[in-house]
């Protein structure tokens, strides 16, 4: 790997860490202008609407983090080119609106670096399940 896409790798892995630590540890990693969107139905509190900078972002962390309890995180495959770093996995939760479990899915991260900063959080996933687990659907 290029010496570019390492360091934008490694902002990503670390960006990633901070957050299980809180915003003291991520703000460092974030540019002020960065963007973070979830694709998905936006009946979903924390889905589907563009957060741009960190107040905003921060804000949407705590709807996120009442609103759903991660149960399973695991990242299976990673790669950088140049300032893009594609993380894929599997993720499981329960949302606490309604207690259900949504059931294992697949997500899929685009991220941007810029200047040693996080300046885009691109997150797919399965919405669709975790829409019904949220409405009580399933």
């Amino acid at each position: 790997m290029d010496e570019t896409s390492q360091a934008s790798f490694d902002t990503v892995m670390a960006f990633m860490g901070a957050m299980a630590q809180g915003p003291d540890a991520m703000a460092p990693l974030m540019a002020d202008d960065m963007v973070w969107h979830n694709e998905g139905d936006n009946t979903v509190p924390w889905i589907g609407r563009e957060k741009v900078g960190k107040a905003a972002i921060f804000e949407f962390l705590g709807v996120f983090g009442a609103g759903l309890q991660t149960t399973k995180w695991e990242n299976t495959d990673a790669f950088a080119s140049g300032d893009t770093v594609a993380v894929f996995g599997v993720m499981n939760g329960i949302t606490t609106a309604s207690g259900q479990e949504i059931g294992e899915f697949s997500f899929a991260l685009r991220a941007k670096v810029r200047d040693g900063q996080v300046v885009l959080w691109h997150w797919f996933e399965d919405s669709f399940a975790l829409s019904q687990a949220y409405h009580k659907r399933g």
